[in-house]
């Protein structure tokens, strides 16, 4: 297999998203022993965000990009060529402000291209990342999967739907919640990657 693994967090290995993702990443590495992994640091490696440049370089035909767009282009190209040979994406997601990070939102704005990873046809919308598995390592300090929190989560939705638009059809979620609240956060990271070990148990 290969795997990528995007990391998103500005906190680095101190990051709980981090931390579950690992978690995630070791037990695929046992599934599939020789896959190859590779990572790609979304706050480390500068991600331009998505700008009027960018939206005219994606609907320019290729023979038509000027030496401007051809530079604006290359950084989505370059990402979808990863995402395309990947088999399997591990996602680190922290959220921030009920959402994901603006470094992985500007990812997804690069990789989402009409006639690229997705396109328009007679019997509507089709995504083109076929056969490809994603596990979401999503770390909280509250506890947004259930209770009275829950309509304010905007990752798990938000990445489901903007995946499975894209042609990911097999999405699998992890939580390490309740990291800030005391008498919770102590079990959070044991009991999430306790969940891991069982879902890869079968």
């Amino acid at each position: 297999m290969k795997i990528l693994r995007l990391e998103t967090s500005f906190q680095g290995k101190a990051s709980k998203s981090f931390q579950l993702g690992n978690a995630i990443l070791e037990n695929l590495v046992k599934k599939y022993p020789g896959s190859q992994v590779h990572t790609r640091n979304l706050v480390h490696d500068e991600i331009p965000h998505f700008n009027e440049i960018h939206f005219t370089s994606f609907a320019t035909p290729v023979q038509d990009l000027s030496t401007e767009l051809k530079r604006a282009v290359q950084y989505s190209n370059n990402a979808i060529e990863e995402l395309m040979e990947s088999d399997i994406i591990v996602i680190d997601v922290p959220m921030y402000n009920f959402t994901i990070p603006s470094s992985l939102k500007a990812w997804i704005d690069h990789i989402t291209r009409a006639g690229v990873t997705f396109r328009y046809g007679e019997n509507g919308i089709e995504g083109l990342l076929k056969n490809k598995k994603v596990y979401l390592a999503i770390a909280s300090g509250g506890i947004y999967s259930e209770g009275v929190m829950k309509d304010f989560d905007f990752t798990e939705k938000y990445l489901r739907s903007v995946l499975g638009f894209l042609g990911v059809q097999e999405i699998f979620a992890f939580r390490v919640e309740g990291v800030a609240i005391p008498g919770i956060k102590e079990e959070a990271m044991p009991k999430a990657i306790h969940a891991v070990e069982e879902a890869f148990a079968f």
